[in-house]
């Protein structure tokens, strides 16, 4: 080999090693920013979930919406969204974003299902409105009895925010219905009269009597203080036991007779029982072992305020993880001490 082909190969070396390390250098930046931007991506997922948990809709449809840039066929992304444009009451907008989608899910249904009937109520029902609730009612309700129960609502609100130290972010809607129409979706047993399903439903006959109507719309407005503190599934106990310690009217009601209810009854929802002296057992069982978490600690604002962070930490912790945390006691070690 001459000395003219030993230079070209050599040549040819240095070349294709600086080749491998260009393609190294720009193979490394490349993976750097991919890392970089999975970064950002699972950090902006917190942040949106963050914003779904405390009920900040436009925080969370921004974010939704920035990260369906990056994923735009990420059908849990998809649902989130539509479930936030529900979340807003833009229930004509949550309707043609899920038919535009690609793929069909029970829980789309039900979004579509229940635009719609809303959709509908907005068209038929009256509407007053106060700084923190919006008022609809059907059957003609008198003018009295519609700024009664926004008063009332007021009152109400100021009295729950300042004993969990919470203020919702969105305004709160009630119902006075007089049709059974608007009593809200799904069968549900005949002593149940109002009810909260995202909205506080209440019928109208219900305001002739000051001594009912009260304690009800301080219960229902109960469950949406709680429903807006935490996206989590909150046990029924939990739920029901704190709107009756706050509504107050069972206070003098007896321990009822028979066999103690389990815990796993007490968790689930009350509203599929039929009978009467199930429930009243389970509403008491409630009551008290709310009572009982509130007494530990004095039963004051600060009690209360403890229950509340004990609510907001089960999306995270569960129902036992939570109580252990803030009470050092499971569900059934708290049933047990009311017994």
């Amino acid at each position: 080999m001459n000395m003219a082909q030993k230079k070209s190969n050599w040549k040819r070396r240095v070349v294709g090693l600086l080749l491998m390390y260009v393609l190294m250098f720009v193979g490394y930046q490349y993976y750097e920013k991919k890392v970089v931007e999975r970064e950002q991506f699972e950090m902006m997922i917190h942040v949106t979930n963050e914003c779904i948990r405390v009920g900040d809709w436009k925080c969370a449809e921004k974010n939704v919406r920035e990260l369906l840039k990056s994923e735009p066929d990420d059908t849990n992304l998809q649902m989130h969204m539509a479930g936030i444009l529900f979340e807003q009451e833009r229930y004509q907008e949550c309707i043609s974003y899920i038919e535009s989608l690609n793929f069909k899910h029970k829980d789309l249904d039900y979004l579509v299902e229940k635009s719609n009937a809303l959709e509908q109520e907005l068209k038929n029902l009256g509407v007053e409105k106060s700084m923190h609730f919006r008022l609809e009612f059907d059957g003609g309700p008198s003018k009295k009895d519609v700024m009664e129960a926004l008063a009332v609502l007021e009152v109400a609100y100021d009295s729950i925010s300042n004993l969990f130290d919470f203020l919702p972010e969105n305004k709160m809607s009630l119902v006075l219905y007089e049709d059974k129409e608007y009593q809200g979706t799904g069968p549900r047993p005949d002593w149940v009269g109002a009810v909260f399903d995202g909205k506080l439903r209440v019928p109208v006959n219900m305001m002739a009597y000051r001594e009912v109507y009260r304690p009800v719309l301080f219960h229902e407005l109960t469950h949406a203080f709680v429903r807006a503190m935490t996206r989590a599934k909150v046990p029924c106990w939990m739920n029901e036991g704190i709107a009756q310690v706050i509504d107050g009217s069972h206070n003098n009601e007896e321990r009822p007779l028979g066999s103690y209810p389990t815990v796993e009854s007490l968790r689930k929802s009350f509203v599929k029982e039929t009978d009467a002296a199930t429930v009243k057992k389970l509403y008491w069982f409630s009551k008290r072992m709310v009572e009982e978490l509130l007494w530990r600690d004095g039963g004051g604002p600060e009690a209360f305020r403890k229950f509340a962070k004990c609510l907001q930490d089960l999306r995270e912790l569960g129902m036992d993880g939570s109580l252990k945390k803030h009470y050092g006691m499971t569900a059934q070690d708290l049933l047990e001490s009311v017994r």
